[in-house]
């Protein structure tokens, strides 16, 4: 049986998990990031949780999934907004130098895109696009199990996609960008101005207790994904969109309504044609994943 451990580093906690050949968890370990402490802080600590969960085992390959922007071809990290003071940190050096084993980075869009692809709801499928939607929005490209990176690493990175030109501006992208209008925090935002607060969840709740304004902010968002969906079917047509991050876990709220809008923005041919499911891995994506990008 081959092994190998998956690291889902985020600003506030770090998990590392030992996996089997088949994605599942065998061994975890979880523990705060303490990002505030800086990058050799984190890092000694990041290689004392994968000796937790390694022990005495015989490991292939370690993967780790990172906030970015980072160089996935190096394992440099560049200067995620999460992880104040990391600047140009090649992680991927570091680790490999300690354990001797081969370890491979890459943004955890990219990462938990390709747990889904291999393991999870686009399992079967040569392509596969996964776009979450949580803090924030970002996506991935999977064909035949290996992440599309483009020419510089950035294909995929969805949230920057223009949706209405000269639109509502977020500090680090484009006005009128996606992740700015359809994140959760965007229908959070949006539901504190209408006198709403508890973010994107109680804006959630406020809809299904028929409180018109509260839906009219998600049929918004859902008109925004919608018609970034309807671009990446036009521009890269893969067989099937998964759906993940904890906006999407009100499936009836936003899928089922997404699926109906992306049919007005797609060619007649296409309409019956564009598979969107739900993500199957719910935060465990980001462990497996990073096991399996090596």
């Amino acid at each position: 049986m081959t092994l190998r451990i998956g690291v889902d580093l985020g600003g506030t906690n770090m998990r590392a998990a030992l996996l089997d050949d088949k994605g599942r968890i065998l061994k975890e370990a979880k523990e705060k990031t303490e990002a505030h402490a800086g990058p050799v802080k984190v890092i000694a600590n990041l290689i004392s949780l994968i000796e937790t969960v390694k022990g005495d085992e015989s490991v292939l390959v370690i993967g780790i999934g990172s906030p970015g922007p980072l160089d996935a071809r190096s394992g440099t990290i560049l200067s995620p907004p999460n992880l104040p003071g990391w600047e140009r940190i090649p992680l991927a050096a570091i680790i490999e130098e300690h354990f001797e084993l081969p370890v491979k980075v890459d943004n955890d869009a990219n990462v938990a895109a390709v747990a889904e692809a291999k393991l999870g709801a686009g399992a079967g499928y040569e392509s596969v696009y996964y776009l979450t939607v949580s803090t924030g929005v970002g996506g991935g490209f999977v064909i035949n199990g290996k992440v599309f990176q483009g020419a510089n690493g950035y294909a995929g990175e969805v949230g920057n996609m223009i949706v209405v030109p000269n639109g509502r501006k977020h500090p680090s992208l484009n006005p009128g960008a996606l992740e700015s209008l359809a994140s959760g925090t965007a229908i959070g935002a949006a539901g504190e101005s209408i006198g709403i607060p508890g973010g994107s969840e109680a804006v959630f709740n406020e809809a299904r207790n028929g409180n018109e304004a509260a839906q009219s902010i998600i049929d918004e968002a859902v008109v925004y994904l919608a018609m970034a969906i309807a671009n990446l079917t036009h521009a890269i047509n893969p067989d099937v969109f998964v759906l993940g991050g904890g906006v999407m876990s009100s499936e009836e709220q936003i899928l089922h309504p997404l699926r109906a809008k992306v049919k007005e923005y797609v060619y007649p041919e296409l309409k019956e044609l564009v598979k969107i499911v739900p993500a199957k891995l719910g935060s465990n994506s980001g462990v497996i994943g990073a096991g399996f990008i090596v």
